[in-house]
């Protein structure tokens, strides 16, 4: 497994609240997060911290093989342990009143990869050329969109189109998307927050993931530009994780 993770302020925001890791566990099981933080007062950036860094704690304990189903119990759990930390210090601490933060984060197993997720960071999957997205955005224009009451073309310029229907951690509970998918030797994993797919559209994408001539740091350092040569109105942070057969990490 390789990885490259890049984030970038944008050219308006005053802080990057975004956060992203990848690893590679002992057991052989690949992990990554992608967090993009909001609320008052620089709260955002804490609490993709915090998500980040629960998410890191329950992974690290992974060890041996995991079946598909026990995978995606487990991405649940972290997920949800993230939104109770989160949580909790935002109701403890009128500083952190509100804040929360978007998640997407995946295990990639042998043959298979679970994607988890709340709020509109997304992932999407490079398979032979064909970039497919994994997850379905938690924003109003996205309910609205399914509903009909707006086309697709209205959706991605509402002015209401940053509104999310879900957050972690600015509820005690909240519900977590988990979807299994197959992953194979040559895959490629993007995750993202906004900021990118707001600015670059997703055959843009698909065209700069395919750059036989870019490395995987290379590729989404040119994702990052792409994204900043657009306007960069938002953070923009992309993790991209190859199914390698080869030894080595990259990023």
């Amino acid at each position: 497994m390789k990885t490259a993770n890049r984030s970038d302020i944008g050219r308006i925001r005053l802080v990057n609240e975004d956060r992203a890791w990848a690893e590679l566990t002992a057991g052989g099981i690949g992990v990554a997060i992608v967090a993009d933080g909001m609320g008052g007062h620089q709260a955002g950036d804490v609490a993709s911290q915090l998500a980040v860094d629960t998410f890191r704690e329950v992974m690290s304990s992974v060890s041996g093989e995991l079946t598909l189903e026990a995978a995606k119990t487990l991405l649940r759990q972290a997920i949800l342990q993230a939104n109770e930390v989160v949580y909790e210090l935002a109701s403890q601490n009128d500083h952190y009143h509100n804040m929360g933060t978007t998640v997407v984060a995946a295990m990639l197993l042998q043959d298979s990869g679970v994607v988890g997720h709340i709020g509109d960071s997304r992932a999407y999957k490079l398979r032979q050329g064909e970039l497919c997205q994994l997850t379905e955005d938690h924003t109003l224009v996205n309910e609205l969109a399914k509903s009909g009451q707006i086309s697709a073309e209205e959706a991605a310029s509402h002015p209401r189109r940053n509104v999310l229907t879900r957050a972690l951690g600015t509820d005690r509970e909240v519900e977590v998307d988990i979807k299994g998918f197959s992953w194979k030797e040559d895959d490629l994993l993007l995750l993202c927050s906004d900021g990118l797919y707001s600015m670059v559209s997703d055959e843009e994408m698909r065209l700069t993931l395919l750059e036989s001539e870019l490395d995987l740091d290379g590729r989404a350092e040119r994702l990052i530009e792409q994204a900043l040569h657009a306007g960069g109105e938002d953070n923009v942070t992309v993790l991209l994780v190859h199914s390698d057969s080869g030894e080595g990490q990259e990023g």
